[in-house]
């Protein structure tokens, strides 16, 4: 059975009544819907804890998809963690502090690759900062500069919203995709795009802020050249 992706309708969703589906041979537990998001396009799998109905709490230091079936998600124990049984109720609550954080650098690096435009040959999200590689032909980028207009565009104040296509309209629209390391996440037969009010529009499965206003001012921190033609651009929150 697929785990349900809760955080893809609400990713203010800091926590659901849930099912344990299974619990692998490692004590992976896999749950019949979640608010975990689980590792992919360079953000980090969510960390929180599952809460049992006697009280007590199973840590879980990171959330990733089943590596034999990509519908479930495995939210991985710390060590020592006690196992819940299949078919037991369960609560699980996100780690919101950091989760938060997360989405604000997401959003973030959506807009950096906007002042950037510029294909993206990766990134990662971090707890309260991230990074994009660009494919850039020449150098000379100013940090100052960067960090001007990226924060120009959070004090936009835009809406960020979603709204599916099919994989066919993704294909009749190729520019769509800026990353050329991370594809949009397929096999549904359907593709989300997030858009930033009429800043930015793109696919992606990861989680975001309901308004560049929750970014807050941001920082760029570094502006390293990782090759010929790549440079990497980190950002931080202020």
């Amino acid at each position: 059975m697929p785990t349900e992706l809760l955080f893809r309708q609400d990713a203010y969703l800091k926590e659901t009544a849930a099912t344990v589906a299974a619990v692998n041979e490692r004590g992976g537990i896999v749950l019949d819907r979640t608010v975990f998001y689980a590792t992919g396009g360079g953000q980090p799998g969510d960390a929180g804890s599952l809460r049992r109905a006697d009280g007590s709490e199973i840590a879980i230091g990171t959330t990733i998809y089943d590596p034999e079936d990509k519908s479930r998600v495995i939210h991985v124990p710390l060590e020592g963690q006690a196992s819940p049984e299949p078919g037991e109720t369960v609560t699980a609550v996100l780690d919101w502090e950091k989760r938060l954080k997360r989405m604000r650098v997401h959003t973030a690096l959506h807009l950096l690759s906007v002042v950037l435009p510029y294909p993206v040959t990766g990134g990662s999200v971090g707890d309260a900062d991230g990074r994009l590689d660009f494919d850039i032909p020449e150098g000379g980028l100013d940090k100052d500069e960067v960090a001007e207009k990226l924060n120009a565009l959070v004090a936009r104040h835009a809406d960020v919203t979603e709204r599916w296509i099919t994989d066919a309209e993704l294909d009749a629209n190729p520019g769509l995709v800026k990353t050329m390391s991370v594809k949009p996440p397929r096999g549904s037969g359907r593709v989300r795009l997030v858009a930033i009010g009429d800043i930015d529009l793109q696919p992606c499965g990861g989680t975001h802020v309901r308004n560049t206003a929750e970014i807050g001012l941001l920082a760029v921190t570094a502006i390293e050249k990782k090759g010929k033609q790549n440079r990497r651009v980190r950002i931080a929150l202020a």
